[in-house]
């Protein structure tokens, strides 16, 4: 099913391998038309969601690359890391917790032993490749939040409890990556460092766990399909007293897409002592390194799962007809094109032209898509394949009464809108109200 899904993606423009006309570069992926404007939508759902909507936290974007010193100070350059073991028969080289019995590739049951392999990826800064001007790219975005604590705290004078968030790249080099984006080398990450008073930090913590299971209900990933995973204590990171993760039920099993780590006070009290700086908070003639709550989440996953969700194979026409067709059931507020517009007939000009004249009118205001190649059965097919959640079509009553019929991916059920009315109508359904009291229902090319 995950390659059924990838070749999905790559026919319709979502995600595509990298440097594929060169064999491909394992673990890194580009997004295409659709998937950028989709991975965009689901960016701007969480900053509306978790910055937009509260004063109490605040949006920041630190540097991919750091001083050494960070990574250092942190201890990820001891501790970030995962278990190597090569295969002896045929010398590929595996995550240990990957491997069950034997090698996937050759069969082979003779095994190193386990090493040490740090997964950050370690560049120079300057024109000498010498040990002093060794740096990584980041594994994570956390740090550059941390580091920024006190800038954060004299120049928006933030109390506790308060939040900084972040949505940016990250570089692991994943020994084995696989799943498709699941795991990849390149990866975005969105999350949350909120700082809170030490003795509030169990209700801080159940209360963006909440959270963040409610924000993946907002982009219509159904909720059976989602589940909470607590980390033992032998699992937990090196920087972590409590981790949970949010799961989702992709093809391949259940895999982690977020989480919230309870990271106490162990980064700021650990660049406080590396920096020199003071780190503490001064409250009523109280000294304090605040506890951290870090909501989590890797948007490539959340994008994967949001494909797989909405994904389905329904009989051609929604009818037994022994063909089937795809129907990406987005949400509307995620969906790449949000309307798209047709001709009812190529062929007559006049259909044409004021087709193109609505597009051209409506493309200011949202992602459109102009279209008159085929049945318009087909393009309406076309539109529901990669999600687009209205569609207008302009046939011979627009050019007597200036009305078009306006289509609802999912009931396929048609309205008859005024084209002075397109524009209000849209963002009314768009925003979800009910799409049959918008306008004149449509039947078998009559108005009812």
């Amino acid at each position: 099913m995950l390659d059924e899904i990838f070749s999905f993606c790559k026919k319709k423009g979502f995600v595509y391998p990298s440097s594929e006309i060169y064999g491909g570069c394992e673990g890194f992926w580009d997004f295409g038309p659709l998937g950028s404007l989709l991975y965009l939508n689901i960016k701007n759902a969480w900053i509306e969601e978790f910055v937009k909507k509260r004063e109490n936290i605040v949006l920041i974007e630190s540097s991919i690359i750091m001083s050494r010193k960070v990574w250092q100070a942190s201890s990820h350059e001891k501790e970030f890391v995962d278990l190597l073991i090569e295969c002896k028969k045929c010398h590929r080289r595996f995550r240990e917790d990957f491997i069950k019995d034997k090698c996937p590739f050759c069969g082979g049951k003779d095994f190193t032993s386990p090493k040490k392999f740090n997964l950050m990826f370690k560049t120079y800064v300057g024109p000498v490749e010498k040990e002093g001007n060794l740096v990584y790219l980041r594994p994570e975005t956390a740090q550059g939040m941390f580091v920024n604590f006190k800038n954060i705290l004299s120049t928006y004078r933030l109390k506790i409890p308060f939040g900084i968030a972040q949505i940016g790249k990250c570089f692991r080099n994943e020994i084995t990556p696989r799943h498709f984006l699941f795991r990849a080398r390149e990866f975005e990450i969105a999350e949350i460092e909120f700082f809170v008073k030490p003795q509030e930090h169990e209700k801080w913590f159940e209360h963006w766990l909440e959270e963040w299971e409610k924000f993946f209900l907002t982009l219509g990933i159904k909720k059976e399909y989602l589940k909470r995973y607590e980390h033992k204590k032998e699992e937990l990171a090196h920087y972590s007293k409590r981790t949970v993760d949010i799961l989702y039920k992709f093809p391949f099993g259940w895999g982690e897409i977020a989480g919230l780590a309870q990271r106490s006070d162990y980064d700021l009290k650990k660049h406080s002592e590396a920096s020199r700086k003071d780190f503490k908070i001064k409250e009523a003639k109280k000294e304090y390194f605040p506890y951290c709550i870090e909501p989590t989440l890797g948007l490539e996953r959340v994008f994967l799962a949001v494909i797989c969700d909405a994904y389905e194979k329904i009989p051609q026409g929604r009818e037994k007809t022994g063909k089937e067709e795809i129907v990406l059931h987005l949400s509307p507020k995620l969906s790449p094109i949000k309307v798209a517009v047709f001709p009812l007939i190529k062929k007559e000009k006049r259909l044409c032209r004021t087709a193109r004249k609505i597009y051209e009118n409506l493309k200011e205001k949202f992602f459109s898509f102009y279209d008159e190649e085929g049945s318009i059965g087909r393009r309406y097919r076309r539109q529901d394949e990669i999600g687009t959640p209205f569609a207008i079509t302009v046939d011979f009553q627009t050019l007597e009464d200036k009305t078009v019929t306006l289509r609802d991916r999912e009931s396929m059920r048609q309205i008859r809108v005024k084209i002075s009315q397109l524009e209000k109508v849209i963002k009314k359904a768009l925003q979800g109200e009910n799409f049959l009291s918008l306008g004149k229902v449509f039947i078998a090319n009559k108005n009812v």
